[in-house]
């Protein structure tokens, strides 16, 4: 899921620490592909500190989540009647249709969340500020961060820019796309076929717009139990 989408299951959660880390994960990997923490493998470090201690929680909360996810019906079976959606922006060029089947429908339900105002972005906004501090330098610092200085430039650029505040316009999913596969990519797409893309992805949100919550309210029912493999 993505960061809008995490952030639906703790949109009551008044611990800001605990905010950030549910969308912790996903920030490493966007201000640098390469690196790949594990804190969930050293709580003993954390143990300790409060605030540290609440950011490995939501840490813990993605990773269930995202498996979740993952390993739903939901996840498979929307993922192949969005890739028929967009196959016709696919005819050529090299981004899998699967990779963006995956990526646009975790994006789709961003946007949805957002449409339907079930989510307060400003307040996200300002929770991820109020966590922006020396506790979590420090959690970092000891999972192991290659470069705080540059994630550091990143989230308080994430913070400035208020950019999931764009994902109320369906053609900006198309932009968020576009811009994720031009990390792995050069010029993945053609003018014409982002115009397909967003025509795809609007026809394909039509079609979930009056089930979509289906999976979040599943999810949540599932984060009580014990935790499970796929």
């Amino acid at each position: 899921m993505n960061f809008l989408s995490h952030y639906y299951f703790e949109r009551k959660e008044l611990d800001s620490h605990l905010v950030i880390g549910i969308v912790l994960p996903d920030f490493i990997k966007n201000a640098h592909k390469d690196w790949n923490l594990n804190p969930q493998k050293e709580e003993h470090l954390f143990v300790d500190h409060p605030e540290e201690s609440s950011i490995l929680r939501g840490w813990n909360r993605h990773l269930e989540v995202d498996r979740l996810f993952h390993c739903s019906n939901f996840f498979n079976s929307q993922t192949a009647i969005l890739k028929q959606f967009i196959m016709p922006a696919m005819h050529s060029g090299p981004v899998k249709p699967f990779f963006l089947a995956h990526i646009g429908l975790e994006l789709v339900l961003d946007h949805l969340l957002t449409v339907h105002g079930l989510i307060n972005i400003n307040r996200f906004y300002e929770q991820l500020q109020q966590a922006n501090s020396e506790a979590l330098q420090s959690f970092l610092t000891k999972a192991g961060i290659l470069d705080l200085d540059h994630f550091l430039q990143f989230l308080n650029s994430f913070i400035t820019s208020r950019y999931l505040l764009s994902y109320q316009k369906i053609e900006n999913i198309t932009y968020a796309l576009n811009r994720i596969c031009m990390r792995l990519w050069n010029d993945p797409f053609t003018d014409a076929q982002l115009q397909l893309l967003t025509a795809g992805l609007i026809s394909y949100k039509n079609t979930i717009e009056k089930d979509y919550l289906d999976i979040f309210r599943e999810i949540e029912g599932s984060l009580a139990l014990p935790i499970r493999t796929c």
